[in-house]
């Protein structure tokens, strides 16, 4: 069954609804899109049936699909570079977080052509985004980062492996085409991994120290859709336990918007050292980000596991909870076993203490908290 709702991007929620784009590109007078994706959704049948269907509409489609599964400003370079020699008029990104940043970031690039991390908005670089932007559409084919329903994009530098925000609300796609059914062939691992991605966001987004009680309640309400329905989505999946997968993946990235905490800023080093998955690198790291967090915040705590129906109210109860659902879905406890070594924790050390995450994090974070979270994780 299809819907639709405004918070504030207009979303057609529903399997089935990715038929309605022809329809829509032609009443917005838009007949040459690039889309951007992934080399790996770029070569999946049902990616193949999206495009067919808007050509079989006179739709002029030309495919971006060379990207990083991180992606790093010399993807966003080339793809700029296609729009400039292909004479598109809008930019619709397909796919999981990589491609709808990489889209996103497009979208800024048409028409700011100053250094693309001038734009950052951790140095106030906001302000620049001043210009029009292309008319942007969003589908998602993965429920975790939740990144249709965003205003900013996630780029690492090619050298230093930096992650810089691109924001902007100018950035928000126009309309978002959230269609579960895209997202059955999954395989278990990604609907794992992202998964959790999606549930480290609405969790830390509750215990974000920015006050936000809007968040706070769709945090929440994306924890609860989380708890009941991702190991159905990864083990034995059918369209309910995806639908809700996907729409609490949306929760969480709108939740987010009053912050993330100390268990993304150790995830990301991992993706932009390692180039470990970013879903797979909240799993492991989520168990002891929040144990960390449990002291002085009992009570967001025993929120979180009245939501999760713990038998226990505790923070202890919901670290447990989170190392069993790890099992369930086969996310492996130990950084060891995703290719981390000892030799890497005071490089990862330093890169998480300047990630942009954890100042949001209810308590602060010292380079020691980090190297010992590390270590305890190994």
């Amino acid at each position: 069954m299809a819907f639709q709702y405004n918070f504030p991007t207009t979303i057609r929620f529903g399997a089935g609804v990715i038929s309605e784009l022809p329809a829509y590109l032609q009443k917005n007078g838009l007949s040459k899109p690039m889309i951007v994706t992934d080399p790996t959704i770029a070569g999946l049948s049902f990616f193949k049936s999206i495009v067919k269907d808007l050509e079989s509409h006179q739709i002029s489609v030309e495919v971006f699909s060379d990207i990083h599964k991180n992606p790093v400003k010399s993807d966003v370079y080339k793809g700029t570079d296609l729009w400039d020699n292909t004479g598109r008029d809008s930019i619709i990104g397909i796919g999981g977080g990589a491609a709808l940043d990489v889209a996103r970031a497009i979208v800024l690039r048409v028409h700011h052509r100053e250094d693309l991390f001038k734009y950052d908005d951790l140095i106030g670089g906001d302000v620049y985004v001043t210009n029009d932007v292309p008319h942007f559409v969003t589908v998602p084919t993965t429920a975790g980062t939740g990144s249709e329903v965003g205003r900013s994009a996630i780029i690492a530098d090619d050298e230093t492996h930096q992650k810089k925000i691109l924001f902007s609300p100018k950035l928000m796609a126009k309309i978002v085409f959230a269609d579960p059914a895209l997202t059955m062939d999954l395989p278990p691992f990604i609907t794992a991994a992202t998964g959790m991605d999606a549930l480290t966001h609405n969790m830390e987004a509750f215990l974000a120290k920015n006050p936000h009680p809007l968040c706070d309640g769709i945090a929440l309400e994306g924890i609860y859709l989380i708890k009941n329905s991702l190991e159905k989505a990864t083990n034995s999946p059918d369209i309910e336990s995806r639908s809700n997968m996907l729409m609490a993946s949306m929760m969480g990235a709108i939740a987010f918007q009053k912050g993330l905490g100390v268990v993304h800023s150790l995830a990301h080093p991992l993706s932009s050292l390692l180039d470990t998955h970013h879903g797979l690198a909240n799993a492991v790291n989520i168990p002891y980000g929040m144990q960390f967090n449990i002291a002085g915040f009992e009570d967001k705590f025993r929120r979180i596991a009245r939501t999760l129906e713990l038998k226990e109210e505790t923070g202890e109860a919901v670290v447990q909870y989170l190392f069993d659902l790890n099992s369930k879905i086969n996310i492996p406890h130990h950084l060891r076993d995703i290719g981390v070594t000892g030799a890497h924790v005071e490089t990862l050390a330093d890169l998480a203490l300047a990630d942009f995450a954890h100042p949001n994090n209810p308590k602060p974070v010292t380079r020691e908290d980090f190297k010992q979270l590390y270590l305890n994780a190994l």
